[in-house]
């Protein structure tokens, strides 16, 4: 007689659905996202104000969820209102240009630098061709500064540590404001040089920190510390705000 083996049977994973919601006229991406840990739904705000993500207890019915949502109309128009980043990038607008807001003027010359000057009391980012080029005009601007900024930082940064990183480049990227790879490759989100210049050391001391220290542990965040001293005043400043970086649509 041979022994008889019982098959256990695996339930399939859950599978993340996606649909569109509504919110103050605006429709907007919702992933729904079913967790088998999850006793609670728990909805967030994706960076910068564009999509919606739905955590839910696994196999819970459609009308609860649509229940849900609907109680939290309220509290995301609320939150959602911030976002008011589109309409900023045009003339008389304004940009944040290392945490000070400059107002966009277009120089009525075809050809020209775009440039950020200072006006009296005012700050003024000064921007060269036609109407329909402004926006990417404006991203090509912040991206040299950002390079500029962030490459005096790494270098400072690094040359305190004795290492040197493998590369730096700068995406716009939207799940984390920095990244350093485990060959030394140092990524930056462009976006940072919107905000206070302590800010924007922080994000260069906290990349450089890994080239030492690939963890989050109490030696990395002390490294970091040292090298910027300002890091949780920075920490803060891009808890409460670096949200309203993203939102801003540049294309």
């Amino acid at each position: 007689m041979f022994p008889s083996f019982t098959r256990r049977r695996i339930p399939p994973a859950p599978v993340d659905t996606t649909r569109e919601i509504e919110v103050a006229g605006k429709m907007l991406p919702l992933t729904i996202r079913q967790n088998s840990r999850a006793t609670r739904m728990t909805l967030r705000i994706e960076p910068g104000g564009r999509a919606l993500k739905l955590t839910v207890p696994q196999g819970l019915a459609d009308r609860e969820v649509n229940a849900f949502l609907n109680r939290h109309q309220g509290w995301l128009m609320t939150k959602l209102a911030r976002f008011s980043g589109e309409s900023q990038l045009e003339e008389g607008g304004s940009i944040l240009i290392r945490g000070i807001a400059h107002r966009i003027e277009r120089s009525g010359k075809i050809r020209g630098l775009t440039e950020a000057i200072i006006v009296g009391e005012d700050a003024i980012l000064r921007v060269s061709g036609g109407e329909e080029h402004l926006r990417r005009r404006i991203v090509d601007f912040l991206k040299k500064e950002a390079r500029h900024d962030l490459d005096r930082l790494v270098a400072v940064y690094a040359g305190r540590i004795g290492r040197r990183p493998k590369s730096l480049s700068l995406k716009d990227t939207r799940s984390r404001w920095g990244s350093c790879s485990a060959d030394g490759a140092l990524s930056f989100s462009w976006r940072i040089v919107m905000a206070p210049p302590k800010v924007i050391a922080y994000l260069a001391a906290h990349e450089v920190a890994h080239l030492q220290e690939m963890n989050h542990g109490p030696q990395f965040w002390a490294l970091c510390e040292k090298l910027c001293p300002d890091t949780n005043d920075a920490k803060r400043w891009l808890r409460r705000n670096g949200t309203m970086l993203h939102a801003i649509d540049f294309d």
